[in-house]
């Protein structure tokens, strides 16, 4: 301890002061405990400082936070606690002044942060200068949030949308900083993007129908049908949530924004006219029937109709009786219609050069007819 003599306070004076409870006083630290910090405070005996008067957080080791020599700005608690010490705290002094930074905060809408420190039913706890301010779990997020745990540790961003000092409630809310920050995002896009854009986006959701691309600002709705220049079962055997995407702008009404990734370079009808003039001999499987005619993919985006006329030379009474969704054939090419893009092929024009892959499902055509003849 470095309690003043009496010859010590005879000699100079100016060395006793008189403290109340209440006051603060500055004081250094003169030794530290892992438990306690002794501080020399100007008075007739120390100041002693007890680890639940600095901080809350039962676990923290003093000596490990402050060293001796250092200076502090502390409040006195009790002049004498029967012993003839000085009784000081320094979170409630912290908390003092936490709660007039609160209180500022609360006025001016100026933004806080602070770690989550505990995560409870409704909502999550922080901590801004020994003050606890809570965040209802509606006010954490501008979307639901089913798993508030993810936020323990983490030093979040804050307004204080109620300040009630007396009943000791501080709100706080971080949900309009997010929606605050994606309307700020969402204004740079669109000033940023037209249509015939190429972008990068990451899949944020996926539905029956299609899947939202988050474009940084604003989500854009990739259809699935504009998912490729081929046929998509199902957008979800095709596309992952966090999966990168780079897409096409294809038009953008008001907020919303319709993506493609069916680019105009990779279309399989540019050279469809070459490829596909009438009388070349193509091979394709078939990808649907009706009872009209089985559609031949020649490749992904390009279908051709073999009508069931042009199936065989003898009569067939539907598709399905001779062919199979998966079987590969070869035919010709008897009609091209490039606007319209509808292409016809005919296996009876090849004559004895018709090909159906038996491979793939054995079918003997002719006698498959000649079992209809004979019933």
């Amino acid at each position: 301890m470095s309690e003043l003599t009496f010859e010590q306070m005879l000699e100079d004076p100016n060395s006793i002061r008189t403290i109340h409870s209440g006051e603060v006083v500055e004081g250094t630290v003169i030794d530290v405990k892992p438990e306690e910090i002794v501080l020399n405070i100007g008075y007739k005996s120390d100041g002693i400082l007890a680890r639940n008067e600095y901080t809350n957080d039962s676990s923290v080791d003093l000596t490990e936070v402050v060293k001796p020599g250092d200076t502090m700005e502390v409040k006195v608690l009790k002049v004498n606690d029967g012993e003839g010490q000085v009784v000081l705290t320094y979170k409630r002094l912290a908390a003092d002044r936490g709660n007039k930074r609160i209180e500022e905060a609360y006025n001016s809408g100026e933004v806080l942060k602070a770690p989550v420190t505990q995560v409870l039913e409704g909502g999550l706890s922080v901590v801004y200068e020994e003050v606890r301010v809570f965040i209802p779990a509606s006010l954490v997020s501008d979307t639901y949030e089913r798993d508030l745990g993810k936020y323990l540790g983490q030093e979040i961003e804050f307004v204080i949308s109620e300040y009630n000092p007396k009943r000791r409630r501080y709100i706080g809310d971080r949900r309009q900083l997010i929606a605050a920050r994606k309307a700020q995002m969402q204004k740079e896009l669109f000033e940023r993007i037209h249509e015939g854009d190429v972008v990068e986006g990451v899949v944020k959701n996926v539905t029956d129908f299609g899947a939202f691309v988050d474009l940084g600002g604003a989500d854009g709705l990739l259809h699935i049908s504009e998912m490729s220049w081929g046929r998509v079962e199902h957008p979800k055997k095709v596309f992952k949530v966090g999966e990168k995407l780079t897409v096409l702008i294809k038009e953008i009404n008001g907020s919303k924004v319709a993506l493609s990734l069916k680019f105009e370079d990779q279309n399989p009808w540019r050279d469809a006219a070459d490829k596909y003039a009438i009388g070349n001999v193509v091979t394709g499987r078939v990808a649907r029937m009706t009872d009209f005619g089985a559609f031949v993919e020649l490749e992904p985006g390009v279908d051709a109709l073999l009508h069931v006329s042009q199936i065989s030379r003898e009569h067939v009474e539907k598709p399905s009786d001779v062919l199979r969704v998966g079987q590969e054939v070869t035919a010709k090419i008897v009609d091209f219609n490039e606007a319209d893009r509808k292409i016809s092929l005919s296996i009876k024009a090849m004559g004895a050069a018709a090909q159906i892959d038996q491979d793939v499902v054995p079918v003997d055509i002719e006698a498959v007819i000649s079992a209809q003849s004979e019933e």
